[in-house]
């Protein structure tokens, strides 16, 4: 059996639990592990503020809570995402315009966007598909041009760049996830990344469940007290222990996760260059993290069957995202903007394959070859 993912783990995360809970006696959210992964973000992808949350979709809400929202405004968004993309603006009252995709990246289509802006519009929310920027040039001029927010999703994007940016840090905020199907992974959780220096310290406020403890910590006030909206958003620092093990190796786990998808790449070309299947494209300007590696099968069909016969030979595979403006809230909540070229019919042929740290070459070759052999027999 070959499955479709595990958890990352290196070897360090049971040690520091234990120091956390021995040594440090600190199990609740912002302490010594907490500060230590803050800093290792701050300092390697070069952003003013990182803050651990509880999940990515936290991570989303309270970019939802700092951009204000209000019921009315209206954000751009792909639908080919995951719903929490766009439900932390619909619980704030947002409507959700959604834009078509491309289809190399499976990004959202940036020369769409401006096309969808209204009076309404208050944020665009790309999301870094698989680790591999979007086009974020052309939506940051978009969003200075027309006053908008961006808010990037990179629930993915961890070490992954654009043009020698970390993704999560080239918009006003940035969401990463550390989700177990996540490169780096803390079980539940994800971080808030701030570029826009305004939302500093209102976002620990948000975090923190409305008062002002930080700054109480800080010696800044006598006492902390309730002065905002906010919610629990801070993970526990056992949480914080297990992600730090890993961030103390990101490279090593990254360099890895790069091999078995230049294994996957190199064994699957020959099918491309038959036009059989299509493999994933990464820009010149993009510098992906490996999250994840997917073929394109002709159609869905073919992609139904694909699965099945490798299920069959004990490979785990998984398709991804159904479109959220089919879903029955996206039709509630939001609406498609412009034609569905790419978005549907894209998103049936995709078929993700095992990807995860400590997958082995043999088993990056087998998957190969259990393909391989499901297209030639196809083909005879």
């Amino acid at each position: 059996m070959i499955p479709f993912n595990k958890p990352p783990f290196i070897g360090r995360e049971i040690m520091f639990i234990e120091e956390a809970i021995v040594n440090n006696q600190k199990l609740s959210g912002d302490g010594p592990f907490t500060s230590r992964c803050h800093d290792w973000f701050e300092s390697n992808f070069k952003t003013p503020k990182a803050l651990l949350t509880t999940s990515c979709t936290h991570a989303l809400e309270m970019a939802a809570i700092l951009l204000d929202i209000q019921p009315g405004d209206e954000v751009i968004a792909p639908s080919y995402t995951f719903v929490s993309t766009v439900n932390a603006f619909v619980l704030r009252g947002a409507k959700i315009v959604f834009v078509d995709i491309r289809p190399d990246t499976m990004n959202i289509d940036e020369t769409l966007i401006e096309g969808a802006i209204s009076e309404k519009t208050k944020a665009i929310i790309p999301v870094h598909y698989a680790g591999v920027s979007c086009e974020m040039d052309t939506i940051m001029d978009i969003a200075k041009r027309y006053n908008l927010y961006v808010v990037e999703d990179a629930a993915q994007g961890v070490m992954g760049e654009y043009k020698g940016k970390a993704l999560g840090t080239i918009g006003d905020l940035g969401c990463f996830s550390f989700h177990e199907t996540k490169n780096y992974s803390m079980g539940e959780g994800g971080a808030l990344l701030i570029q826009n220096e305004k939302f500093l310290e209102r976002a620990e406020i948000i975090r923190e469940k409305g008062t002002n403890r930080s700054r109480f910590f800080r010696g800044q006030v006598d006492k902390y007290t309730w002065v905002d909206i906010g919610s629990s958003f801070l993970p526990s620092e056992l949480n914080a222990a297990f992600l730090y093990a890993q961030l103390e190796n990101a490279s090593k786990i990254n360099e890895h996760r790069l091999e078995v998808w230049n294994g996957y790449y190199k064994g699957l070309k020959e099918l491309e260059e038959k036009s059989l299947i299509e493999l994933p494209i990464i820009p010149n300007e993009c510098k992906h993290n490996a999250h994840m590696f997917y073929i394109k099968c002709r159609n869905l069909q073919e992609r139904t069957k694909l699965i099945e016969y490798l299920k069959e030979s004990e490979i785990q595979t998984a398709f991804h995202y159904i479109p959220l403006h089919t879903a029955e809230a996206g039709m509630v909540y939001g609406e498609f903007n412009g034609d569905d070229r790419y978005t549907t019919c894209e998103s049936e042929r995709l078929l993700r394959l095992p990807m995860y740290f400590g997958l082995s070459t043999n088993d990056v070759q087998t998957v190969v070859e259990f393909i391989k052999k499901y297209y030639y027999k196809q083909e005879q």
